[in-house]
């Protein structure tokens, strides 16, 4: 038996360290060729490890959300053959926190660790131990908050075991189908706190928003905007074109705004590098695409918006998306974008006020649709209203310069037809 040794790899783009995220496998592990082992976070996007080779993992080279360098140990595993290793010892990081240096595995083999009882299951329902902490994103963990549930009694059905919003409502449909479940529970006290490290993409997520809050000087500034006509042109190339070419929302129709608007207001389509004091105005349109995703806030590029039809746009925004809330996305599709939409879809509220996304200089924000009764050509009529909230970095754009490339984009979406005259 041999130990082959995983360093953490060079990702490119000059990165020299990266953030250990989450680790999928634990020691005594049977792992083959191609599994996942762990997830790295770079500036821009998670990556998974894959392993190179059968074997049984002996060591882990790091905790989450502990930063290491590229080359340094990731993790040692036991295989057939002579393994990577010219000597009888394999380096690997220790695991206390703050240790540091690197320590030295002896050849013998680690003991292995007493086994934890089996888990007992009975439908939904798991008993886990009082210590072990059962895999789940941040958003299950606060909807089973919210719902008064301890993640530790739900078996979850996602990979590893890892409890979905699904498995919270099969267990809320367990406890509903129990009698001799007391009704006083929901009114029961609690207690009980939980700590979440901020790592991975949550910890990203925190330096950006921050860091573009401390460098960006922004403002904000909203517009309402009448989207009756838009959305009647909406309802009929879907009831037309749906079932060929795909259903349409309303955010192509923005993009497209966004590409037309900008033809007259390039200062908004750039990037403004403040240490080298040079902002950068771009042909290119390149719309970031802010998404929801487990892991937290993600954004998605979508290319060349300039040079797409609605339902290519549709198409694309649809794809990443997808990619962005499986994880998926490439550090290329999160990476390049020079303007940024936002939108909450139907929890869009009346106002926001969107962060920069840096070094961006604007950011377009969507609020939800209501019908209002408005006054138009002297008659209250029942129209379909939204606002726009959006931000930009005073340092860039004046505050006249804003307020008009936001009034062109109203402009545009209260009469669509010209979206499309050239």
């Amino acid at each position: 038996m041999g130990t082959h040794v995983i360093k953490m790899p060079d990702i490119g783009e000059g990165i020299a360290e990266v953030e250990l995220s989450q680790w999928h496998v634990k020691v005594g592990d049977l792992v083959v060729e191609d599994q996942v082992l762990a997830d790295v976070m770079t500036d821009k996007a998670m990556v998974d490890i894959p392993s190179p080779v059968h074997g049984k993992v002996i060591a882990l080279g790091g905790q989450p959300g502990e930063v290491m360098a590229v080359g340094s140990v990731l993790i040692s595993i036991e295989v057939e053959g002579a393994g990577n290793l010219k000597e009888s010892t394999a380096p690997v990081v220790t695991k206390e926190p703050g240790a540091p240096k690197v320590e030295a595995v002896v050849e013998s083999k680690p003991a292995p660790a007493a086994p934890r009882p089996a888990a007992v299951c009975h439908g939904p329902m798991v008993a886990r131990e009082a210590d072990e902490r059962p895999l789940a994103s941040p958003a299950v963990r606060k909807h089973a908050l919210d719902l008064g549930i301890q993640l530790r009694l739900v078996r979850g059905s996602g990979p590893a075991g890892r409890v979905l919003h699904e498995d919270l409502e099969a267990y809320l449909a367990q406890g509903q189908s129990n009698a001799s479940a007391p009704v006083a529970a929901a009114y029961a006290q609690r207690n009980d706190e939980e700590q979440i490290q901020v790592i991975g993409m949550r910890r990203k997520i925190a330096q950006r928003m921050q860091d573009a809050t401390q460098r960006a000087a922004h403002f904000s500034y909203i517009e309402e905007i009448d989207v009756t006509a838009i959305e009647e042109l909406r309802a009929h190339l879907n009831e037309k074109h749906g079932a060929s070419r795909g259903k349409l929302t309303l955010l192509p129709f923005l993009v497209r705004a966004l590409v037309v608007a900008l033809r007259d207001f390039p200062q908004m389509n750039a990037r403004y590098d403040d240490e080298a004091q040079v902002i950068t105005r771009l042909g290119a349109v390149h719309v970031g695409v802010a998404t929801q995703s487990d892991v937290g806030l993600m954004v998605p590029v979508v290319r060349h918006a300039e040079a797409r039809s609605l339902w290519d746009s549709a198409t694309e925004i649809s794809r990443l998306a997808n990619a962005a809330r499986n994880g998926k996305a490439s550090r290329d599709e999160l990476s390049g974008s020079t303007i940024t939409l936002t939108s909450l879809g139907a929890l869009g509220g009346i106002v926001s006020t969107p962060v920069l996304n840096l070094p961006e200089v604007a950011i377009i924000g969507v609020n939800k649709i209501v019908e209002r009764p408005m006054v138009v050509k002297g008659q209250v009529v029942i129209r379909k209203m939204m606002n726009l909230s959006s931000s930009f970095d005073h340092r860039v754009v004046d505050g006249m310069d804003a307020a008009l490339f936001i009034q062109a984009i109203r402009g545009l979406i209260e009469q669509p037809a010209t979206l499309f005259v050239e």
